[in-house]
Parts: structure tokens; sequence; C-alpha cells
């Protein structure tokens, strides 16, 4: 007995890790962001050994702080990892720690800001504002903060921000009409984070349609998400 013809089931969308690309050739290097990468390129020439690289989320501060840590070798560490115990062992080599901005011992991070000085080592903090707004109880290390040089990362404009779509889409397989990314970006927010939140919704729906991502289902997309950033600004 043949089995009657049943419609294809619909393909729904999963959460399947895709590449983020975050090497150095894949940073796009604009007005918001060519002070911060001159200092990188300065390093290991910072005063006093120790950089902070600022910016609000979705600036790039990942980005920057990754391909400097991979050229030159940096130890990651989580701001919440850091201990009085570890820092004779860090101070001589090169230090990421992102998120900076939420230290939980700060006397550790007093004594390693000394110790990278003393060391001739070098220290790159991330965080989301710069060092004197941090929320820091030790008067010394507000103060040894106080002399730490910012690198501030400022948001794209039009140009920067479609080729950041581009490149985000490309992460996830996926291409449109240079055309319809001007198109996009001239109805979104202009923040890198308003460009990651439409690749997503993007992503989404190619992968409710079958891995395709034609240019209607591309302007039904964008029209859906500058419709509800509108309405979240309105709110």
């Amino acid at each position: 007995m043949v089995a009657p013809d049943r419609p294809p089931a619909a393909q729904l969308p999963l959460d399947l890790p895709h590449r983020t690309a975050l090497g150095r050739d894949d940073l796009i290097v604009h007005a918001g962001n060519e002070t911060a990468v001159g200092w990188l390129r300065r390093w290991p020439d910072w005063p006093g050994r120790v950089l902070a690289l600022v910016g609000p989320p979705a600036s790039g501060k990942t980005h920057l702080s990754t391909v400097w840590a991979d050229e030159v070798g940096a130890r990651r560490l989580d701001p919440t990892a850091l201990t009085s115990d570890l820092v004779p062992a860090l101070a001589a080599g090169p230090v990421l720690i992102e998120s900076a901005d939420d230290i939980a011992d700060e006397e550790a991070l007093f004594h390693l800001i000394n110790l990278t000085r003393e060391e001739g080592g070098s220290l790159l903090l991330t965080a989301r504002a710069a060092p004197a707004r941090w929320p820091l109880a030790l008067p010394d290390l507000r103060s040894r903060l106080g002399a730490v040089p910012v690198a501030a990362l400022g948001l794209p404009d039009e140009a920067v921000l479609t080729a950041l779509i581009a490149k985000l889409l490309a992460d996830r397989q996926l291409s449109v009409e240079a055309r319809l990314l001007d198109w996009a970006v001239s109805r979104i927010g202009r923040t890198p984070a308003a460009a990651r939140a439409l690749v997503a919704a993007l992503d989404r729906e190619s992968l409710a349609a079958g891995g395709r991502l034609g240019p209607g289902l591309f302007r039904r997309v964008v029209t859906a998400f500058a419709e509800a950033e509108s309405d979240v600004t309105v709110l």
C-alpha cells in the first residue's frame, strides 16, 4: 500500500551556533574606533603599562581586545576570577580583563596594576565606561585607575554599519544585494547593537524559510524590525 503524499513539514529555526569572525582581517576601522586601534597598536608603549578600552555595548570592545590578545599572546581573565594569589604570575605577561568595571577583588586589581608596572608587563581592561565612573570602594584603586589612559570607542556611521551587517550576515553564510543593505541601514537604529539584533532576526527567519534569504523576506524582516524599534522608542 502506498502511503498518501504528505506536505513537507515546516523547517523550524534551531539555535545552531555560527562562527563569529573576530580576527584582525574582520576588523572594520572607522572614525569611532580608529583612536582605540591606534592605542592598541602602540603596545607595549602604554603609560604605566595599562590601558582601559571603553565603549557602549556592542561597540567592538570584544573584537578589538580579542585581536590584541591573540596577537600578543595575552592571558584572558574574567573579572570575578582575579585574586591576590594570581597577581605575581600575571604581572610579567600581557593580560586582558574584560568587563573590568565588574571587578570582584579590588585589592587584587590594585596590586596587579602596581606589579605590572614594576615587572614591565601590560594590562588591558575593557569596560562600558571610563574607570573614573566605576563603582569602586577602594580609594587607592580609584587613584591608580585615574592615571590610566582611556581608549574610547564610538558608534559607526552608515557606511561602516552597512559593512558590519554584511560581515555579520557572512558569518552566518547569508548575503543580500548592497542596495538592500543601504536600504536597511536607513531604517534601523545606527548602532552596532541594532545591526546585530537585525541580523539575528534575519538569521532566524531565513532558517524558518529553509535557509533562504531573498529580497522579499529581507524587506519584511527589516520593516518589522524597524517598526518594533520605533514602538520601543515611543515608549
